[in-house]
């Protein structure tokens, strides 16, 4: 006896769909049809015109995944695993998604979707950091972007986050005059090139496809750049500011290396905004967090705290992040430390297990004093100190030591991190 097709459902971004079919004369849900009519031909039809037109998610592995990258205009990739039920809920979204990109984006190496069977590849796993199931990455001609996708996980975000990839980086000036109209809150790379299809252009276009979150990328050809090319192709960084002055690229223009590591050192500050967008993605980089709190209209004790860092601990930058945040924004943990958004500015370390205040902000100015800071995280010394007290080295001569028990405030942002309500997690952080 054939299934009843009274009431077929699928499910596709997360919407429970449903089809009445009008040739089924009576059946009851679950059961078999007992009175079928057109059957044969009829049934033929109706299955082919709903099944739709699927593309295979290209399954990646140690044999495959470097040339089918490496091809790849875009290629977004799914590090799941089978027994991970995100996962699971991830697949047919995901192969939905792929579906409707194919056919914006035909041609087979303009968008890949793409996934890795973690369990069944732990070498790519591992090759990638991949610390919880589902992960999303982008891939542009093989590189990995630094930010993965954490989005929603439906269909149409899914969709529209590849449309927004595959958007021209880089804004074309029609009119020099346009410069003056830029929005010198962020960061701007301007291309000043004779001619668009130039080995330049495609070196400072496939940067701006890496770096188009970090900074706002410009470009301008022929007679209009002309007056700025007085020695030839030239890209210039315009940093936050009315003020702040240009900076010159003096490189070569053709190598990606160093064109790439320069807009980068510029796009990528030393001291970067934590928000509640990017927290997540700063909390899973695993390294604690050295965070200025101040008002948004403070500029300068952010300025103050950016020279110190960039004075004091450039040696530290791949053992520690280096933060400012919002105090209005960012009241909760403020409270954990017991200080209120009047207490602005205050300077605190977050390990990811308890929070150490800095002491007074002007000290911050006293040559090595936030150095020490960061080093007596690293050597145990502020969690020894809020556990049982000072070190006896730090105590006068003749003075008693005594163990002073205390409890340090739990971390706040560890509360940004990825959440288990999301995600599969792979690795707990060692406790700071």
């Amino acid at each position: 006896m054939a299934a009843c097709l009274c009431s077929k459902r699928s499910v596709v971004a997360g919407a429970r769909l449903e089809a009445k079919w009008p040739f089924c004369q009576g059946c009851c849900q679950g059961e078999s049809c007992t009175r079928w009519e057109g059957r044969g031909v009829l049934y033929d039809w109706v299955t082919w015109v709903f099944t739709p037109v699927t593309t295979e998610i290209t399954s990646l592995d140690t044999e495959n995944i470097d040339d089918i990258l490496n091809n790849a205009d875009v290629a977004l990739v799914n590090f799941y695993a089978d027994w991970c039920r995100f996962s699971q809920m991830l697949h047919p979204i995901f192969e939905e998604a792929s579906n409707v990109i194919k056919e914006e984006y035909p041609n087979e190496n303009q968008v890949v979707f793409a996934r890795v069977d973690c369990d069944q590849h732990s070498d790519i796993a591992q090759r990638y950091r991949i610390s919880k199931y589902p992960t999303l990455k982008l891939f542009r001609n093989g590189m990995m972007m630094k930010r993965e996708y954490r989005g929603q996980r439906s269909v149409k975000a899914l969709a529209d986050y590849i449309r927004q990839q595959k958007s021209d980086p880089v804004q074309e000036l029609h009119d020099l005059a346009e410069i003056t109209t830029l929005d010198r809150s962020k960061r701007n790379i301007i291309g000043y090139f004779e001619q668009k299809d130039s080995e330049n252009y495609r070196v400072f276009e496939r940067v701006a496809n890496i770096l188009h979150d970090d900074c706002a990328f410009l470009s301008a050809f022929g007679a209009v750049s002309k007056p700025e090319r007085y020695s030839g192709d030239n890209i210039i960084y315009k940093p936050p500011g009315q003020s702040a002055p240009d900076m010159v690229y003096l490189g070569s223009m053709t190598n990606f290396d160093g064109t790439y590591n320069w807009i980068q050192d510029k796009c990528v500050p030393l001291v970067r905004e934590i928000t509640f967008e990017n927290g997540e993605e700063l909390t899973e980089e695993g390294l604690p967090f050295l965070i200025l709190f101040h008002m948004k209209e403070d500029t300068e004790s952010l300025e103050i705290f950016q020279n110190e860092v960039a004075r004091q601990l450039i040696s530290e930058k791949g053992t520690i992040n280096f933060l400012h945040a919002d105090c209005d924004k960012f009241r909760h943990p403020l409270l954990h430390i017991q200080k209120t958004p009047a207490d602005c500015p205050v300077i605190a370390i977050d390990s990811f297990r308890h929070m150490y205040v800095f002491g007074d902000f002007r000290d911050v100015l006293i040559p090595g004093k936030l150095k020490q800071f960061v080093f007596d995280l690293h050597s145990g010394k502020l969690h020894r100190e809020f556990h049982h007290g000072p070190d006896p080295t730090d105590t006068a001569p003749g003075q008693q030591v005594q163990d002073v028990a205390s409890s340090p405030p739990e971390s706040s942002f560890q509360k940004l991190a990825p959440s288990e309500y999301r995600y599969t997690l792979l690795r707990d952080r060692d406790e700071l």
